[in-house]
């Protein structure tokens, strides 16, 4: 077994145990971010010949203080899969290790999104932007990672919750778009569109012009979780989170 197999093989068992491991970086030397995308699609190839359903693209990394908090200054991607969409507003116990809620802007596909793409490509290519919550895991202990280790772990996938309300990304602005997070009632934090590497259409340009080296495609259907507008926030069993995006309306998820 290569060594990129054998540290998808241990992603992949913490995950399936919900048993977090220790920092993969600092175990296995010498790992390239060409290597940590191979160990995550390795698993995400496992998961599709497993049964799951490739329902789109999530992008990390899109805010400065994120980039320097790894020491990097470029976002990361993961796949998103058909057991990853919330049901009925509930995270189940178990469901993710060590989640972290944050909302976003999404982007729902109507046409496919090659290299070369620009700007106006992707709004032609967008049937539509809708407020989500992404649900972020790490299998790493204690979210001590480098940015190898959230690539390799699926760019810290872990859940989505998307909104009914559609917005047509050009007749709104999504740099202004802003949130609010509360948790259990109380004031958290608050975001804004432009924290997403300026505006969150910035994002899905990266995106869509940096995954043919990867064998990995933008889709009509794909969802693109384009990245948070304000810091995560950690949740325990029994929390409930609801973020406003004002005239956007409202999305709530609960821990069991």
């Amino acid at each position: 077994m290569s060594r990129n197999k054998e540290i998808a093989e241990i992603l992949y068992k913490a995950e399936a145990n919900n048993k977090p491991i220790e920092q993969i970086s600092k175990i296995y030397d010498g790992l390239t971010i060409d290597d940590a995308y191979e160990i995550q699609l390795i698993n995400i190839d496992r998961k599709v010949t497993e049964g799951k359903i490739i329902t789109g693209k999530k992008i990390g990394l899109t805010s400065k203080a994120m980039q320097e908090s790894l020491g990097v200054d470029i976002p990361d991607f993961g796949i998103l899969c058909d057991s990853m969409e919330v049901k009925d507003n509930v995270v189940k116990k178990g469901q993710i290790l060590q989640p972290r809620v944050e909302g976003e802007l999404a982007f729902i596909l109507k046409e496919d999104l090659k290299d070369g793409a620009t700007i106006d490509d992707i709004y032609q290519a967008t049937e539509y932007v809708v407020p989500a919550l992404e649900i972020v895991g790490s299998r790493i202990k204690d979210w001590k990672v480098t940015i190898l280790d959230t690539i390799s772990d699926n760019a810290s996938s872990g859940m989505y919750l998307l909104s009914d309300t559609k917005i047509n990304p050009l007749k709104t602005d999504l740099k202004e778009v802003e949130l609010k997070l509360y948790k259990n009632g109380e004031f958290i934090n608050s975001g804004k569109g432009s924290a997403v590497l300026g505006d969150p259409v910035n994002a899905v340009l990266w995106l869509a012009n940096g995954l043919s080296k990867y064998g990995v495609a933008l889709n009509a259907g794909d969802v693109i979780l384009s990245g948070a507008l304000s810091a995560a926030i950690p949740a325990l069993p029994g929390d409930k989170f609801l973020v406003d995006y004002g005239p956007l309306g409202i999305l709530e998820v609960c821990f069991e």
